[in-house]
């Protein structure tokens, strides 16, 4: 075998990859579509039956999601869906004010007009939508693509892609705060626009004080509905110890 063929063996991705790739792909629509829920156990082998592929490939994604912090690996036990607990919510709202005030920053002086004409498109988008009523997934997906756009503004490679591995447990954290409060229909857009206007006007301090409110707004509704699910669960487990003999 010639040395370039052997290299050529080397380097190239197994068949299984994209295959693992795609699994993960289907598995994490499912989880943020709310077809898994939290603490859900995935079980490999009705994975593996109703995808029609062997275990590994469903074990490489597996490993991928568990990454992405959407589902955990308990030794003996198999792959559950993550629920993310207090402590998990902080890391992720404090890892996100740093990472989105860098963004927000730098999109402030670099998004050329077509990058704000991309936000200012999906805040019309969310507007409309909210006039048709606006599921819960659309308005976290919307969401979500309004700050991709931020980022991508940004033009820092290593930032984007800090945010796309924070990405999908910030969408699992948005789905929660949508289903818990239906307000999130009379805020959604308007907090968006004002964000878009200040970049509009380069108004870097505005930018920053307004995201940052939008983040704490955010965080504080996802905290209220952990702590309520919390609290819902206690109640529930301190009433079936109760002898009502």
């Amino acid at each position: 075998m010639s040395a370039s063929r052997e290299l050529d063996n080397l380097l190239a991705l197994p068949a299984s990859r994209g295959l693992g790739v795609d699994i993960a792909t289907r598995i994490r629509s499912a989880i943020l579509e709310g077809l898994f829920g939290p603490g859900e156990q995935l079980r490999e082998e009705a994975l593996s039956r109703a995808m029609g592929v062997s275990r590994g490939p469903i074990r490489e994604a597996f490993m991928q999601l568990e990454r992405e912090g959407l589902i955990l690996i308990r030794r003996n036990r198999g792959a559950f869906v993550a629920q993310l607990s207090r402590e998990d919510l902080d890391e992720v709202y404090t890892l996100r004010v740093a990472i989105e005030k860098l963004a927000i920053s730098r999109a402030v002086h670099l998004a050329v007009t077509a990058d704000i004409a991309e936000m200012q498109a999906v805040v019309d988008d969310i507007a409309i939508r909210m006039a048709h009523g606006i599921t819960e997934q659309e308005a976290a997906e919307l969401d979500l693509k309004f700050h991709d756009l931020v980022y991508a503004a940004a033009k820092h490679r290593r930032l984007m892609e800090t945010w796309n591995n924070l990405r999908p447990q910030i969408h699992v954290l948005l789905l929660n705060r949508n289903v818990a409060h239906g307000d999130f229909r009379e805020i959604v857009a308007p907090s968006h626009q004002v964000i878009v206007d200040a970049i509009r006007d380069r108004d870097e301090a505005r930018a920053v004080e307004l995201t940052l409110d939008h983040l704490h707004g955010s965080y504080e509704r996802v905290v209220r509905s952990h702590d309520g699910r919390v609290e819902e669960t206690a109640e529930l487990q301190g009433t079936r110890g109760i002898d009502l003999r």
